[in-house]
């Protein structure tokens, strides 16, 4: 860390500073979360862009902070009605303590979202580049904010080439922000340096001949910008193969059931799931009445559908199947019709089934 921290010092920051809010001044990104400084809706829009698009999440944001304008909103609301708004964004344990944390806000702070790091930091889901985030945006704290954007245009500008995969190097830009980030605007600093890696320094094929900070960058200088940054390979992804059924009762009503209150897509609901790893599809029916204790008739197979998790992927296999009876529920199983469906939270590869039902 001494290394790179050293070489700061031929670093031009106050000129650094200057060229980067400059630029972003004329040419900042229009979001619905900067029309005004609300801690609040910085924390929302900040917890909704971990690991999603900015195009994604800008529909999600205006129908969420609708839904739950406030703190006060979000900490009465009921939990199903937080996971349906939002249905589709992925990452859901996101939605679970933002409104766990939120509760945290309104019991502890009087509604108040906390203005001290360690308070901040105390709260549910929120880590080191959240609450740089709100520090920094709401709050106009000089914070870092340190995230993938951020590490990318450093790592290029100050020619780093520490593994950004590990603890350490985050730490190591964090302690580079804290030197170089502007005390009189450090909303603005932050903001610039988010909207520099989404728009110039890209991952592939970076801008450099617009960048308003070029003549500050060795990695341009030595024209290894697209070297940079280093990461090491994540994790092989494991594949795990599922049979999903959509089932139909006597009443023609579809079944459904919920997915256990912690782990994977909590408390989601879902078509049930058969997981294929020892059996054949001749053995599903007997696994089913083994399981559920309900007799099933298996239908024709509908599609194949593929799910990418950060950690594994769901390899599915859809098929209809009918129960001849007109039970409701039936142990974990809830049967609806059709109309229903679209009032339940569901993770994006069963919403994608919707269209086989």
């Amino acid at each position: 860390m001494t290394k790179h921290m050293s070489s700061l010092q031929n670093f031009n920051i106050l000129n650094f500073q200057e060229k980067l809010l400059t630029w972003y001044y004329a040419n900042k990104r229009d979001l619905p979360w900067r029309e005004n400084q609300d801690p609040y809706k910085v924390w929302v829009s900040e917890i909704m862009l971990q690991q999603t698009k900015v195009d994604t999440v800008i529909p999600y944001f205006h129908n969420f902070i609708e839904k739950f304008p406030t703190v006060y909103a979000l900490a009465a609301a009921d939990e199903q009605d937080v996971l349906k708004a939002w249905e589709g964004l992925g990452y859901y344990s996101r939605a679970r303590n933002l409104q766990h944390a939120v509760r945290e806000v309104v019991e502890i702070y009087d509604g108040q979202v906390p203005d001290n790091p360690k308070e901040l930091e105390g709260l549910k889901g929120i880590g080191s580049y959240t609450k740089g985030a709100i520090l920094s945006i709401a709050f106009n704290q000089p914070e870092p904010a340190v995230d993938g954007n951020v590490m990318r245009v450093f790592s290029r500008v100050l020619n780093i080439d520490d593994d950004i995969a590990l603890a350490k190097t985050k730490k190591l830009f964090e302690a580079i922000i804290y030197e170089v980030i502007s005390h009189e605007d450090p909303s603005s600093f932050n903001q610039a340096i988010m909207d520099l890696g989404a728009t110039i320094c890209t991952p592939k094929s970076p801008a450099c001949l617009i960048c308003p900070v070029q003549e500050h960058c060795l990695g341009f200088e030595l024209g290894i910008e697209q070297q940079l940054p280093i990461k090491s390979k994540a994790k092989k992804n494991k594949k795990i193969p599922y049979a999903v059924l959509l089932i139909r009762n006597a009443q023609n009503e579809i079944a459904i059931e919920q997915r256990p209150d912690d782990g994977l897509l909590a408390n989601l609901w879902q078509f049930p799931m058969v997981p294929m790893q020892d059996i054949s599809p001749e053995l599903i029916e007997n696994w089913f009445y083994a399981n559920y204790g309900m007799k099933i008739k298996l239908g024709e197979k509908k599609s194949d559908l593929k799910h990418v998790f950060s950690h594994l992927t769901w390899e599915l296999e859809i098929y209809s199947a009918n129960f001849n009876q007109d039970i409701r529920e039936e142990g974990k199983l809830k049967f609806v019709t059709e109309e229903e469906l679209s009032s339940y939270p569901f993770p994006v590869s069963h919403i994608k089934m919707k269209d086989f039902v």
